[in-house]
């Protein structure tokens, strides 16, 4: 059984092109798409096998659309475990405007969930969760889901493992930093969500970490993750505090980017790294995600030529 499982709940199947210019009216005719698959826990796994860990990725899916999913994660020989539920998985859609570099991606909804289709999961997680390994839930919570619902796999997984990563989203990361509980092991958010979350601005490294330390201080999570852009990330427990900076790339897309993090952050500790190189690790796949086109991760030779350049220390 592999160390480590990924969870994504409201997979998609991501189709990336370009055009020369991006304007509102007329028909544009884009270039072919490169079509990859999407999703939080779907791009960790990805992640996590291309830098050649073991790992099962658990994806609920649904229609024509859901068998395109699964064909394309065997493609990168990333072994499924399917949840079918009602419906048809989403798409997403980018399209860089290559005059600008701008990039504009599209998301649409993935279909309502029921109790029952939530009841049906969380059975399939306790299965398939690894024994004393990771589960690691990446992306948003479903609609139709329970705000909870990353509690819930908690208690799911607690016969067999306490290792539980959340990079989630939105109502469901509300609820989790509302309402803590029983503490996650890891929790990451981006800037964004952390400044949301805070309630103001945390414009130094220093004002990250004060933040992800107050949340371990609530008992959301015994490490907390927050991304910082371009700049790096911070990791911190609650006795230690880390901050890597990343190195400077030629920026492509961001699309995948933080959840390849996650993915080779996992994949580090799981491997018995400490917490500062696997911060190493996250940052470096993350940077050499951003320098591949559309819905494209990172090759593993260029993780480990940015890896020397990811320098991490003790604040």
């Amino acid at each position: 059984m592999s160390r480590i499982l990924t969870i994504t709940l409201n997979p998609a199947v991501d189709l990336a092109t370009s055009i020369e210019r991006v304007v509102a009216g007329p028909k544009l005719y884009c270039k072919a798409p490169r079509v990859d698959p999407g999703g939080g826990g779907v791009n960790a796994a990805r992640a996590i096998r291309k830098l050649g860990g073991e790992v099962t990725a658990l994806v609920a899916v649904g229609g024509a659309m859901g068998e395109q999913l699964l064909q394309l994660l065997v493609a990168e020989d990333v072994l499924a475990v399917a949840v079918h539920v009602p419906g048809e998985t989403r798409q997403s859609f980018a399209v860089t405007d290559e005059t600008t570099g701008e990039q504009f991606r599209f998301s649409v909804p993935g279909e309502t969930m029921t109790a029952d289709d939530g009841a049906r999961l969380l059975s399939a997680i306790a299965q398939a969760a690894p024994r004393e390994g990771y589960v690691v839930l990446s992306g948003g919570v479903t609609p139709g889901l329970a705000d909870d619902f990353p509690h819930q796999v908690l208690a799911a997984i607690a016969p067999r493992t306490d290792r539980l990563v959340v990079d989630t989203s939105k109502a469901a990361l509300a609820h989790l930093l509302a309402a803590p509980g029983k503490p996650v092991h890891l929790l990451r958010l981006d800037q964004r969500e952390a400044e949301q979350a805070a309630g103001h601005a945390l414009p130094a490294v220093a004002d990250s970490l004060a933040f992800a330390q107050s949340l371990i201080a609530r008992g959301v999570a015994e490490i907390v993750v927050g991304g910082r852009g371009a700049e790096g990330s911070v990791l911190a427990t609650r006795e230690q505090r880390f901050f890597c900076r990343a190195p400077l790339v030629g920026v492509q897309s961001k699309i995948g980017a933080g959840d390849a993090f996650t993915g080779a952050l996992t994949l580090a500790l799981s491997r018995g790294a400490a917490l500062d190189q696997a911060l190493r690790w996250g940052v470096a796949a993350a940077s050499a995600t951003v320098a591949t086109e559309g819905t494209a991760l990172f090759e593993r030779g260029a993780v480990e030529a940015l890896l020397p350049q990811c320098e991490v220390q003790a604040v």
